[in-house]
């Protein structure tokens, strides 16, 4: 008995580790669409072949894909959503008086028939075998004909039609500032499917997650409409529309009331258009031979305000290559199209009425998701705050860097709404699904501001330097690879030598806190004795500085016993002791200055401001 465990031991612990050595591996697709688009009813039709490889060790049975137009039906899950959240989006309600009170009403709900979004599928066949495809709600579970086995391929086809809804998110015709179509999630999206299994989430209002792959598409609609979006334009010198080479005169002929866009996107994870009559249309060459291209509404009143954040937008793309690394398609769109702005591949639809300022705030935030949502890709449903707060970090980072008035501390602001979020007691922790939390404003603040304190209390941490790095490593050893949480905090570990699990667990698995304070300053005669206490359940490292009576300074740094790391003087100009470690278990720490109490002007924890402590007024001590 006691051999035949020992052997089922061994047999259990060599299949142990032979799972967590297994190679990586991602799915792929390859994408072949026609579609033709009717604009005078906003009804679109089309075909699709797709070419699924099953890189996985699992034998599929079944897929599924996204059908994300059905969201916009009175009865949907995203019509639900705006009903029982408490702080529903403003752009998805309207407010109503109700008994001399304002309420707020889904848009969805009213929607007519000639108003909603659908997408219907018929014709579902495998390697031209009918199968089994159901539509529930936004999404599309196919039963195979066949299974598909590990390291094999095999040919989906079918044929979709198609109704742009009201714009109400994102997706739609006739905007608030006129966009006639926006067709971002217009088409049928295969689900991913990785080493957590299938990612077929609902479309209820939030992020995305999708599998790398190939897209092919032609798109026919009428010849005034010029066009941007994902990809790259194979036949330019028909369509003209700016596209044309330099020199080239596209004339079409007098009978021509149609024109078939072809685009060719590689290697990318969704496809995203957006078509207009009175689009202007500007191509600026970007580093690396990149072309940005422009595309806003004929507007005399904010059309100037384009031409001056288009050079703006260079240096952008620019500081991120350097201090990201190099951005891989060789065009990027910035498209007048959506509400607010929203990424996509190779293009963002975005608000484009406003100051010059807010037209090129949203830029460089949605510019900045191309390298952390479409090229790393990490799964936004699960993970908002990698994407949407590494994005908030580096365009705080560029905004700042690149500015005319640089100030010490970008993401100053960023903490205080992290600090108000706290002291509502409504956070929750960032393991919540993005569509789960209980409001809107949580969600928000934790995905974008403490996923950006994620990355600048990394300053405070290892360094401004090896977070630098951190980044560019990141970036370097995950892009096109879907990363996890613990990439990010592997990646810092790496560069830094520290050890880092207690941060990432803390800061978003738990709701646990920072939050230090000078508890006593004892004079001793010649010396002083300064006692700190941890009283939040969060540790950290902690910098302090003392400025004396004279205008001297000293620093005192006290490390942290579970990093295992000391941090190198971001401050050399000013003297640092180095003073024994503090453990987690204590929650006092006691140290001995070697001046006078008398000789003290001023203590403070944390001078940089970059530790997240919830509660600043017990960081200082002053005399």
């Amino acid at each position: 008995m006691k051999k035949l465990l020992l052997i089922s031991f061994i047999i259990f612990n060599l299949a142990a580790v032979s799972a967590q050595s297994s190679a990586y591996w991602q799915q792929h697709v390859d994408y072949k669409m026609d579609v033709a688009m009717d604009v005078k009813n906003y009804q679109y039709k089309g075909t699709q072949e797709l070419i699924y490889t099953n890189n996985s060790p699992d034998t599929l049975r079944k897929v599924y894909y996204h059908l994300f137009n059905n969201a916009f039906q009175p009865g949907s899950e995203m019509d639900a959503r705006l009903h029982s959240i408490k702080d529903p989006d403003g752009r998805m309600v309207n407010k109503v008086k109700v008994d001399g009170k304002d309420v707020k009403v889904s848009r969805i709900e009213s929607l007519k028939p000639n108003e909603i979004g659908y997408l219907k599928i018929t014709d579902f066949k495998q390697d031209g075998v009918a199968a089994e495809a159901k539509t529930v709600g936004t999404i599309l579970e196919v039963t195979l004909a066949k299974p598909i086995l590990p390291n094999s391929k095999t040919t989906f086809t079918l044929n979709f039609d198609g109704q742009v809804p009201v714009q109400i998110r994102r997706s739609g015709r006739n905007n608030s500032e006129g966009v006639e179509l926006s067709m971002a999630q217009w088409y049928p999206k295969m689900a991913e499917f990785d080493f957590e299994g299938w990612h077929a989430d609902p479309y209820i209002a939030r992020e995305f997650h999708g599998v790398w792959g190939d897209f092919d598409v032609n798109i026919t609609i009428d010849k005034e409409y010029t066009l941007g979006g994902s990809g790259y334009l194979q036949n330019q010198n028909e369509i003209g529309h700016g596209y044309e080479d330099a020199g080239v005169n596209v004339i079409y002929p007098k009978k021509l009331k149609m024109l078939t866009w072809h685009f060719v996107a590689p290697m990318v994870h969704d496809f995203t258009w957006a078509a207009d009559k009175n689009y202007i249309h500007d191509v600026v060459k970007g580093p690396n031979d990149v072309d940005l291209h422009f595309l806003y509404k004929n507007y005399p009143k904010t059309m100037e305000n384009w031409k001056k954040v288009e050079p703006m937008m260079v240096k952008v793309m620019d500081f991120y290559n350097k201090n990201i690394g190099n951005y891989p398609y060789k065009q990027y769109s910035f498209i007048q199209g959506g509400d607010g702005g929203m990424e996509y591949a190779m293009c963002t639809l975005m608000l484009g009425n406003g100051t010059v300022e807010g037209i090129y705030g949203t830029a460089t935030h949605e510019l900045g998701h191309s390298w952390f949502q479409h090229i790393l890709a990490s799964n936004e449903s699960k993970h908002p705050w990698m994407d949407e707060g590494f994005t908030t970090y580096v365009e705080d980072w560029a905004v700042n860097e690149l500015g005319t008035k640089k100030v010490e501390n970008p993401f100053e602001g960023n903490y205080r709404a992290y600090y108000s979020l706290v002291n509502s007691g409504k956070e929750q922790p960032q393991t919540t699904h993005g569509d789960r939390y209980d409001e809107n404003r949580p969600y928000s603040i934790s995905s974008y501001v403490k996923g950006s304190l994620f990355l600048s209390q990394l300053n405070y941490l290892i360094g401004e330097d090896k977070t630098a790095e951190t980044i560019k490593r990141y970036f370097y050893d995950f892009k096109f690879k879907h990363p996890t949480p613990n990439d990010i905090k592997r990646t810092a570990e790496r560069v830094s030598g520290a050890n880092l699990d207690w941060y990432l667990v803390d800061w978003t698995e738990t709701l646990n806190t920072i939050d230090y304070g000078v508890k006593a300053v004892t004079d001793n005669g010649d010396t002083t004795t300064v006692s700190l206490e941890r009283i939040g359940r969060m540790p950290m490292p902690i910098d302090l500085l003392v400025e004396y009576t004279d205008g001297t300074m000293e620093s005192f740094y006290v490390p942290l016993r579970m990093m295992s790391f000391e941090k190198e003087n971001p401050n050399p100009e000013v003297k640092r002791t180095i003073l024994n470690d503090w453990t987690w278990a204590a929650s006092n720490y006691d140290f001995t200055i070697g001046k006078a109490k008398s000789t003290i002007k001023k203590i403070t924890i944390d001078p940089s401001g970059l530790m997240a402590d919830v509660k600043q007024e017990n960081n200082v001590f002053k005399q």
